[in-house]
């Protein structure tokens, strides 16, 4: 019923009443009607991540067969700042935080997991649509769209970060009104279709939490999940604000790997980062 803006809207709302004002600072919206389907119903768009697929095991999608393991990364500047010297300069300045930790991760998971090189391997991310369809503030109904950018593991593994990075640029540019749209008629007409799982992953940022002030409690302490993944789908991550016990701040990123694949993405960002680790821990996902 709501997304995350719509959900950070909520708690923002009891942090105001538990600052003791009677009405909330943003009345919410619903008017869902504002993203109903169009008649007669127009797909326009690709929706490269609603392809249909057939059956398969998560543990096969996410690669190796032996069990999945969960770890957690921490990214501080100075790791966001070594990751950025992976690229050109112009492409450097010109790219968020979450670009570049999201076509990083994309390419080092991809590097861990092994996989066959013609494979397609996919990233998909959470892109907020409110401003591309200009809907009223306070709107808190789902507003969201999960683009995905694809290649094959060949490419991902065997060139740069920056043609990772310029993939999931397009893929992010993609969403405007008129893929919102269409996206809302390909929910008809297909009913709901699921994602194409195989060989791929999900990442969302979860650090609009980090500003919710509730009152004489204060912010949080922690504001995301405690593991990787999504119901059935255990390969999403989330970059969560969080600051560690030295008082650096960054984003703690969870991340689900089979136990093989997990070492070695522990390895290879080991050397990026100068044998600095950025794990934080480690949890079994399956039995």
């Amino acid at each position: 019923m709501t997304d995350a803006a719509g959900l950070t809207g909520f708690l923002q709302t009891i942090g105001e009443f538990a600052s003791g004002k009677h009405a909330p600072s943003v009345a919410p919206v619903w008017e869902r009607h504002l993203l109903s389907a169009r008649v007669p119903l127009r797909v326009t768009q690709a929706h490269r991540e609603y392809e249909e697929q057939a059956a398969v095991d998560m543990e096969s999608a996410a690669g190796d067969g032996d069990n999945l393991v969960g770890r957690s990364f921490f990214f501080a500047r100075a790791e966001i700042s070594a990751i950025r010297r992976l690229l050109q300069p112009d492409l450097s300045n010109n790219s968020t935080d979450l670009e570049t930790l999201t076509s990083f991760l994309w390419r080092y998971r991809t590097v861990a997991l092994r996989p066959d090189p013609n494979k397609e391997m996919r990233i998909m991310f959470i892109v907020n649509a409110r401003s591309k369809l200009k809907l009223p503030t306070g709107y808190y109904g789902n507003a969201f769209a999960f683009p995905v950018a694809i290649a094959t593991a060949r490419d991902l593994t065997e060139r740069s970060l920056e043609f990772a990075m310029a993939l999931v640029k397009e893929a992010k540019s993609s969403v405007t009104e008129e893929y919102m749209r269409s996206l809302a008629d390909l929910m008809v007409t297909k009913g709901r279709p699921s994602f194409l799982m195989d060989g791929a992953c999900l990442i969302s940022d979860a650090r609009i939490f980090a500003d919710i002030d509730f009152g004489i409690w204060g912010k949080p302490v922690y504001g995301g999940v405690g593991t990787a993944g999504i119901a059935e789908f255990p390969v999403a991550s989330f970059c969560v604000p969080f600051e560690n016990r030295k008082g650096e701040t960054g984003f703690i990123v969870p991340v689900c790997l089979p136990e093989k694949a997990m070492q070695r993405f522990v390895d290879v960002l080991d050397e990026v980062f100068n044998g600095d680790s950025v794990s934080s821990g480690r949890s079994k996902k399956n039995p």
